[in-house]
């Protein structure tokens, strides 16, 4: 899920490129070009997931082979200017790019230009598998995939991490302190105490980490961003909060308990061990980290989370964004404060 600090803004020309006919069109007439007069484009749907671009599954067939295909896409197809951590989707499918034979990830098959009939956003192959976290972490259809979950994100986490940054496109440097002053700054507004965050923004100022060199962090790599199937891990998803910065982020990250969805034992993503990870992490060639290195990351992680909680209640309250998921998000609040406590006290 991609931050969205300001207004949601209306696209331009929303009525011109929005109906799924007109996009429908748009795919039919690119279709005929890139396979040929003959092929069609069929079952068009919107997906429910993705809460900042449009996700839309699509076939095309032609000649009797069908291509599974997934179209990201911006809202109304036109960029706004907004205040978002988010890269862009034209940034988004060069990083897939990159990320092609190094990372489990989807293939980009085509990108289309702003201007374009359907508009900023691009197609990529449509891989088979689960991103449902609750159905990963509790279907027994997925129980032989968990058992070799944590070294497969160990290994992509390496893998990403080593993607040379001159193979990677322009992309935004953010830094563990860079994050904590723009968190406690967006908190400050809020002018709303909260004393489980006031003790988390003092302990991290007072524990600032050593600094390492600065790689591919992939922002947001956790269950529901990675397709799983029968076998493990399928494909990372959703790159657009990538940037360059610590890899312990994305470790940690993974660590938040917001993203164990019920299952905390376990402190990688619900079904795995820290030890395990980090450990297949160094063997696939990432750096050697400590799990008490990652604690630091997994509070700021956490008190993170936390304050986009807030953002995403006010986006509701003000009713810049009146959806019933803004406020179930914004209410969650309060366990990341619990969490905060509890990751303290284990450090104190």
């Amino acid at each position: 899920m991609a931050l969205r600090l300001g207004g949601m803004g209306v696209p331009r020309n929303c009525d011109k490129m929005g109906s799924q006919d007109q996009i429908l069109k748009g795919l039919q007439a690119w279709a005929g070009q890139f396979y040929g007069a003959d092929a069609t484009v069929e079952r068009l749907v919107r997906l429910s997931g993705g809460a900042s671009q449009e996700t839309w599954s699509l076939d095309v067939e032609q000649g009797g082979k069908v291509a599974d295909l997934i179209l990201r896409r911006v809202p109304g197809g036109v960029s706004v200017a907004r205040n978002s951590e988010a890269i862009g989707l034209g940034t988004e499918a060069k990083l897939l790019s990159c990320a092609e034979g190094e990372v489990p990830a989807p293939k980009v098959v085509q990108v289309f230009e702003p201007d374009s009939d359907i508009g900023e956003a691009f197609l990529m192959n449509r891989i088979p598998g689960q991103t449902i976290a609750r159905k990963i972490l509790r279907d027994d259809i997925y129980s032989a995939a968990r058992g070799r979950l944590t070294e497969q994100c160990g290994q992509a986490l390496a893998a990403i991490h080593q993607i040379p940054p001159e193979a990677l496109p322009d992309l935004p440097k953010s830094g563990g302190l860079d994050q904590l002053a723009k968190y406690e700054t967006i908190y400050r507004d809020f002018n709303l105490p909260r004393p489980a965050f006031e003790l988390a923004i003092a302990w991290l100022k007072s524990n600032r980490p050593d600094a390492v060199p600065p790689v591919l962090v992939h922002g947001d790599f956790r269950l529901g961003n990675l397709i799983v199937d029968e076998t493990g891990l399928a494909a990372v998803l959703d790159w657009e909060l990538a940037h360059l910065g610590d890899p312990r982020e994305d470790i940690a990250w993974l660590c938040v308990n917001s993203w164990r969805f019920g299952y905390s034992k376990n402190r990688v993503g619900g079904f795995g061990d820290l030890d395990e990870l980090l450990k297949t992490y160094q063997t696939a060639g990432g750096r050697t980290f400590s799990t008490e290195e990652i604690d630091w990351w997994e509070i700021l992680g956490s008190l993170k989370w936390g304050i986009m909680c807030m953002i995403m209640y006010e986006a509701f309250r003000s009713g810049a964004d009146p959806s019933v998921e803004r406020a179930a998000i914004g209410r969650r609040v309060s366990e990341t404060e619990i969490d905060l406590i509890n990751l303290l006290e284990k450090r104190a």
